[in-house]
């Protein structure tokens, strides 16, 4: 079963903080503050990452911060989370792994219809995603050859 939930993460300007809202079909809601460290390590592992669930009031006040946003809905088809992105990214489909070992996550072989390998390029994490023009999104595809029709 896919399960499938419309996100908005908020970057925080001049933060490593995202300020995430999950929102599911039935009408529920997720509200979280996120930061995101790298791993100064090639390959698929897991960086550190610290969850601060939230309640309605924290996240409006936290909201209220300059920040930059991307929209996307997540389909999660295990083990892989697939976002498809709106916006100036619209169009764009990136799949993540979601493993709970780093030797899961270096075992795991793509599926065929993954066109291209972006797992150790930055400009695909979504702090560097947020800040991205369609022109420039559209360039870093034509690196990988993936030329997409222009909507």
């Amino acid at each position: 079963m896919t399960a499938t939930r419309m996100i908005t993460d908020r970057y925080l300007v001049g933060t490593r903080l995202r300020l995430r809202r999950a929102e599911w079909p039935d009408g529920s809601c997720e509200l979280k503050l996120t930061q995101k460290v790298p791993v100064a390590r090639p390959g698929a592992v897991q960086g550190l990452i610290t969850n601060t669930y939230l309640s309605p009031a924290e996240y409006d006040l936290l909201a209220s911060l300059p920040a930059a946003v991307l929209s996307k809905t997540r389909f999660s088809v295990p083990p892989l989370g697939v976002d498809v992105f709106d916006g100036p990214l619209q169009g764009l489909v990136l799949a993540e792994g979601e493993f709970t070992t780093d030797e899961e996550a270096q075992s795991f072989v793509p599926p065929p219809e993954c066109v291209a390998e972006v797992t150790d390029d930055a400009r695909f994490t979504g702090g560097r995603l947020v800040e991205t023009s369609r022109q420039d999104l559209l360039q870093w595809l034509a690196e990988y050859g993936l030329h997409p029709a222009t909507p």
